[in-house]
């Protein structure tokens, strides 16, 4: 493919994304791409993809659904890192002996 057509197709690619990210899926490639597997990327590196044959555009439902996935996965590496934070407290051994602090009531 003449270079000059190369970056006209991929301007007029770009013109009709409107998000800035895009999910896109892999297809299998010769040089080992393994196909199904969804990506979120620029929408440059997307354009670049799907003119090379390398990927395709995610469908609104595919998009969806990728994103609620990592969503799920985001909360739930939020809940082993708070789960992973022990909290402690040096208190120094007199305190310890004397038991427990008694109020002044």
């Amino acid at each position: 493919m003449d270079v000059k057509q190369y970056f006209k197709k991929l301007r007029e690619l770009e013109a009709t994304i409107p998000q800035t990210d895009v999910i896109v899926v892999s297809s299998e490639t010769p040089d080992g791409g393994k196909a199904g597997v969804m990506t979120e990327v620029p929408r440059r590196n997307a354009c670049q993809l799907v003119l090379e044959g390398r990927a395709r555009l995610a469908s609104e439902a595919e998009a969806a659904a990728y994103r609620q996935c990592e969503e799920a996965k985001r909360e739930e590496f939020q809940r082993e890192q708070a789960a992973g934070k022990i909290q402690y407290q040096l208190v120094p051994a007199d305190v310890i002996r004397q038991g427990p602090a008694k109020t002044g009531n």
